[in-house]
């Protein structure tokens, strides 16, 4: 027996009241990694931060959040 007529096997053991999990996981392993494309908000941070402009942080994340909060309060 194939790996495929196996899952199809067991496939058709899957209570209905699961098959939704199956379904869902399956949705994610059969989409390819790479097609995550950016949305337009994430495109334009990363067009404004080619032409020079932005805010970028190398430090502890800590640190950043602490800093972002007080940006807040202020």
């Amino acid at each position: 027996m194939s790996t495929r007529e196996l899952a199809r096997s067991l496939l058709d053991q899957v209570p209905e009241s699961k098959l939704l999990y199956v379904v869902a996981y399956l949705q994610g392993v059969t989409t390819p990694e790479d097609d995550e494309t950016p949305n337009a908000e994430t495109l334009e941070a990363f067009e404004e931060l080619d032409n020079g402009g932005g805010h970028t942080y190398n430090g502890p994340v800590e640190n950043l959040i602490d800093s972002l909060l007080g940006d807040e309060s202020a």
